[in-house]
């Protein structure tokens, strides 16, 4: 009994297989994991924020500017869903609401491009316009365009969680 917890006990040898087997262990998982995360970074995101950065930086201080503009407008717009449609409610920054010709809302995700779509919004009156379009549920970056009479009135990018309910939190 006492040898064989005394050869239990005693220092083993390690070879160079042991080394070889521990380096391709070691290795391979590295490897192995590096090969899935870049097969993710390819094909869920395709990296494009703008076409041409040369163009993008020239059209920056326009945009400013015209963000600005806008801005100061003060017109505010709440948007709601549910399992009819998406609804929009354009008020000033008194509360009231606001006609305009058309409301456009283009929905992507925060990550990739699949999925992505536009939405035209119906005016309703009193300041509400409609769509019979849902969303299906995730994460949703919402640009909402608002124009009247050629002009935009209101441009921003609201975040949206669409519910499996099919409403906004």
């Amino acid at each position: 009994m006492m040898q064989a917890i005394y050869d239990f006990l005693r220092p083993k040898v390690f070879t160079g297989h042991h080394m070889i087997a521990v380096m391709v262990l070691f290795f391979g998982t590295i490897i192995t994991v590096n090969l899935i995360m870049a097969r993710y970074a390819v094909t869920t995101w395709s990296g494009l924020v703008v076409e041409n950065t040369y163009v993008a930086s020239q059209q920056f201080n326009a945009r400013a500017a015209e963000a600005r503009a806008i801005a100061a407008l003060g017109y505010r717009v709440a948007l709601s869903a549910d399992k009819a449609g998406f609804y929009a409610d354009l008020a000033d920054r008194t509360g009231a609401p606001v006609s305009s010709d058309v409301v456009m809302i283009s929905f992507r995700h925060p990550v990739g491009t699949a999925g992505d779509r536009t939405m035209t919004l119906a005016p309703q009156g009193g300041g509400r316009f409609a769509s019979a379009e849902t969303l299906p549920r995730g994460e949703w970056i919402a640009d909402v365009t608002v124009t009247d009479g050629g002009q935009t009135i209101y441009q921003q990018a609201h975040r949206v969680h669409v519910t499996a309910e099919g409403s906004l939190r």
